[in-house]
């Protein structure tokens, strides 16, 4: 992508989701405050770093340095697919969205939670897979070359990045009001073995470099997805284990669904 004006376009295309979401936050807090209905201020300073991060990831001065620098590349990615999404998903923002529609409007949106398609996409297995797997495929093929030089293909694959990583997130994460829950032993077995694939793939790149990108680059880029990537990582290992702790403590026993268990 070497015209300039694609290059804007591209990343107007990117921001825009992100920019709707972020309006969408807004109006739902407004209309939450007008209810009388208190929103936790930390829940909007998580989302609203959480789309600050994405939105530098793919739009303004950042993106044109990672053209140019692996290192500014995987920082992005770092941001765009991992952190971003975890802020954005303590920012719980279908729990808000519920709370500020009338209640036949919050009954449509439940209907479609409970559907059997995202019963599928939020299973930690299929969120892993699509998560770590499409990085793989990123990194061990020409994709990574290839999007570079593609317009729509550039999009496509930065999308993919955020969203297989917040459905990752909050497929291991339960912060919203997911109706298809999966036991805690089950999203931590998950939450390893992903952990594990992300930092093997860091090594493959560290030491064998995606093409076109100089190996001291490479190296740092590696050692940036492996650092970054498990500090992000422990963050997700921290909330999963304090919610467990939480459903099986004798003061505050909850099932997997949130609901207190009667002893």
């Amino acid at each position: 992508m070497q015209n300039d004006h694609l290059i804007v376009l591209v990343e107007w295309v990117l921001a825009f989701p992100f920019l709707a979401v972020l309006f969408i936050y807004i109006r739902a807090l407004f209309m939450s405050s007008k209810k009388g209905r208190y929103w936790p201020v930390f829940r909007s300073l998580f989302w609203f770093t959480g789309v600050f991060l994405c939105l530098i990831s793919v739009a303004g001065p950042m993106v044109h340095l990672a053209h140019e620098d692996f290192r500014i590349h995987m920082i992005g990615h770092l941001f765009l697919g991992m952190l971003g999404p975890l802020l954005m998903a303590l920012g719980a923002p279908m729990k808000l969205l519920l709370r500020s529609l009338s209640i036949q409007q919050a009954k449509r949106i439940t209907r479609i939670l409970r559907s059997r398609l995202l019963g599928f996409l939020s299973n930690p297995i299929v969120t892993a897979t699509f998560n770590i797997g499409g990085l793989w495929i990123l990194y061990t093929t020409d994709l990574f070359r290839m999007m570079h030089e593609s317009a729509p293909l550039y999009i496509l694959v930065h999308l993919h990045i955020f969203l297989s990583g917040y459905l990752f997130t909050v497929s291991l994460i339960y912060v919203e009001p997911i109706p298809h829950r999966t036991s805690y032993l089950y999203r931590s077995i998950i939450l390893v073995l992903a952990l594990a694939t992300h930092g093997i793939l860091s090594k493959y790149i560290y030491a064998r470099p995606p093409e076109g990108v100089p190996a001291d680059k490479a190296e740092a880029g590696g050692m940036l997805m492996y650092y970054g990537g498990d500090a992000i990582e422990l963050m997700i290992i921290i909330i999963l284990c304090y919610h467990w702790y939480r459903a099986t403590s004798p003061k505050e026993r909850l099932n997997d669904k949130g609901f207190p268990i009667s002893e």
